[in-house]
């Protein structure tokens, strides 16, 4: 069963000078469960299909479907329920919020969602504990490594069992030995939970570690073998 398709996808960005075609016409599927990795230069398009993706942005042309459904035309609160619950982001800068600890980061998401305080501190606990992060709660990102903070965004993008996490280049600001531990860790929640994995990446560490390589190239799918 597939979790993501896309057909025809396109984005164009007007800026003051002249156009620029960040994605041409991309068709892709992407089956429930996969642990794929989107692989590219600079400029390839990679995190603009993320972004289309994760209903961060939309597209010029094209549709994206989520578990059969398109979310292309749906309208901005629609798409903000969406990301709330079935999607969750890794992000290459961590995005973590400075003054809460790692325990009340991967709780925001779930406040957001309107979840009971005891069951959001459960859950948080647990899996903090289950991405090595047990006993580490109550720091803030500041007193963490980069492969810390890496984890709790991770454990926050889990926290709430999202039908697919997405990833943009989550190994580039760390060091070999963390990138591959977390990559590790990015499976190991793959195969128990069979959450649909899409990273970005120049790493091949990454590419080493996918179930699937997907090559992108000036803004087109340039092979989509395993």
């Amino acid at each position: 069963m597939e979790s993501v398709r896309t057909t025809g996808l396109g984005k164009v960005y007007h800026g003051d000078r002249l156009p620029v075609t960040a994605l041409h016409a991309v068709e892709l599927v992407v089956g429930r469960g996969e642990f794929l990795a989107l692989v590219g230069p600079s400029g390839s398009g990679k995190t603009t299909l993320l972004s289309l993706i994760g209903a961060l942005d939309r597209p010029s042309t094209g549709e994206v479907f989520i578990d059969g459904v398109s979310i292309t035309g749906m309208p901005d609160s629609w798409l903000a329920d969406l990301r709330l619950r079935k999607i969750g982001f890794v992000f290459q800068e961590y995005n973590l919020i400075p003054v809460l600890t790692a325990m009340e980061n991967v709780e925001y998401v779930m406040l957001l969602q309107g979840v009971e305080q005891k069951e959001r501190i459960r859950k948080a606990r647990a899996i903090l504990d289950e991405v090595g992060l047990g006993g580490l709660e109550s720091r803030l990102p500041g007193k963490l490594s980069g492969g810390q903070q890496q984890r709790v965004a991770v454990a926050r993008a889990m926290v709430t069992e999202p039908a697919i996490v997405l990833a943009d280049e989550p190994t580039a600001n760390l060091d070999s030995g963390t990138g591959a531990s977390l990559l590790d860790l990015m499976r190991s929640l793959n195969e128990t939970r069979r959450t649909t994995f899409i990273l970005s990446t120049h790493d091949p560490m990454v590419v080493e570690r996918v179930h699937r390589v997907v090559k992108m190239r000036d803004g087109l799918l340039d092979d989509t073998g395993c």
